[in-house]
């Protein structure tokens, strides 16, 4: 479906490969399509708008096209791309990627991509926003600078392994159960000792008392 500017939508239909070669080229996702409809010789200038992919086949089932003025700025989200490896990292912390995609303004031939940015400099505990990375020529982000997080290098955090609690546990009960039988082989070796006492009186001569 081609979206036109204050136009009603036209339907069209394209040749999945042919759509896809043109959205794998240098500008990607962004590339400026030049539509030719039907019966008409104009052609309009439009970008993807959307599209939907079959769920089995991952094939593209349905796009829609807004039709653009190349002298004109337009919104898109473009995909946040980190490159090289963080000093932090190297020395074992944990970097994780926060905000994959940022939204920008800029004119159509000009929307970029991908932004790349650079984290060799981050160190452990390091925090990068939008606001520390250079703005591309030509382009306008729209999203606030020193609120959107880009990346985060934190501190790993140990984890205990799950056995050590167990065997842990299986061991404190060994201990309690160990104590709990030497106090009851206490208890009876202490009854054992008026018991006898008291058969050898029964076993002997009826006692009587001596004046």
């Amino acid at each position: 479906m081609l979206y036109g500017r204050g136009k009603a939508p036209h339907a069209f239909c394209v040749a999945e490969r042919d759509l896809r070669r043109a959205l794998t080229g240098p500008a990607g996702l962004h590339a400026i399509l030049d539509v030719v409809l039907e019966g008409q010789k104009t052609t309009h200038a439009s970008i993807l708008k959307d599209y939907q992919q079959d769920v089995l086949t991952g094939r593209l089932a349905h796009i829609d096209l807004q039709e653009v003025r190349l002298d004109q700025p337009i919104h898109a989200q473009v995909v946040v791309e980190l490159v090289g490896e963080s000093a932090g990292a190297k020395e074992g912390g944990v970097l994780s990627q926060v905000s994959r995609e940022i939204n920008v303004e800029a004119l159509p031939l000009e929307v970029p991509e991908r932004i790349e940015v650079d984290i060799s400099a981050m160190q452990m505990g390091d925090t990068m926003r939008l606001a520390d990375i250079p703005v591309p020529e030509g382009v306008t982000f729209l999203d606030d600078p020193e609120e959107v997080v880009l990346a985060t290098v934190t501190v790993p955090t140990r984890v205990e392994e799950p056995e050590e609690v167990v065997e842990e546990e299986e061991l404190a009960e060994g201990v309690e159960l160990a104590e709990g039988e030497e106090a009851a082989e206490g208890a009876a070796d202490g009854e054992a000792e008026p018991r006898a006492a008291a058969d050898t009186g029964e076993s002997g001569e009826p006692g009587t008392t001596e004046g």
